[in-house]
């Protein structure tokens, strides 16, 4: 199988420290950092999921060569997010779609950073017969051939009113109330003890892609799916399943 992951990455950092006095300049916490880690985000978070799951794939990712980074502060003790500094948070536009090779499905994840315009994924949507797609853009027919678009909750509510037409593509991730597709909702798997969410949207998209190509059952992939992302949500910071 021969995918292509195309779309904006980021450097995801944690810091984990601890906050035990008040800064005696104003009235904030001072921080200490203890620990830190450093993972690929975004377009690279699904590439390196999909490779994980798929280890025998030909795969690829295109994405941007500018750094795009999002520093959290985490407290050590609750796992609470503290602060979150976004450093250069636009990507260059990707200029040489024509050369792109032949793959049998691609993932467009966009975080809407620059690095594809809506022409670009509608480019991509009609490029290839199997797309799916996770965008922060508002939809409208430039995903009308996407095979299926990958959105969350509050994502939907505001596009809800552009996609009356997109049920048999569109999954919306619900949270602790599980996915929908197709007007129906599939539950969560099982209960999960939620440390961090980062990342979680990546990941069910990569496993989502994985086990649709494997199998070509919607349902199932989407049960698999779950399962992935629970197991990360369990973990602190991006992780690979």
């Amino acid at each position: 199988m021969k995918v292509l992951v195309i779309g904006d990455s980021c450097l995801d950092k944690f810091i984990y420290g601890e906050c035990n006095r008040i800064c005696p300049e104003a009235p904030v916490p001072v921080f200490n950092p203890v620990k830190s880690t450093t993972n690929g985000g975004m377009a690279k978070n699904v590439f390196n999921n999909l490779k994980q799951l798929a280890p025998n794939w030909d795969l690829d990712l295109i994405t941007n060569s500018s750094l795009i980074t999002k520093t959290r502060l985490v407290d050590i003790k609750t796992n609470q997010m503290l602060l979150r500094i976004d450093d250069n948070d636009k990507s260059e536009r990707f200029n040489d779609l024509n050369s792109l090779d032949n793959y049998d499905a691609v993932i467009i994840s966009d975080y809407n950073k620059g690095f594809l315009s809506k022409e670009d994924i509608q480019f991509l949507v009609n490029k290839y017969s199997l797309s799916f797609i996770d965008s922060k853009k508002l939809f409208s027919d430039y995903v009308n051939k996407a095979s299926f678009i990958k959105i969350n909750q509050l994502e939907y509510e505001k596009n809800k009113e552009n996609l009356i037409d997109y049920k048999g593509q569109l999954i919306v991730t619900l949270g602790e109330k599980g996915v929908q597709w197709n007007n129906v909702i599939h539950p969560p798997t099982r209960q999960a003890e939620v440390s961090d969410l980062s990342g979680a949207g990546d990941t069910f998209l990569a496993a989502f892609v994985y086990h649709y190509l494997s199998n070509q059952n919607v349902s199932n992939a989407i049960n698999f799916a779950q399962d992935c992302s629970l197991k990360v949500i369990e973990k602190k910071g991006v992780v690979v399943i």
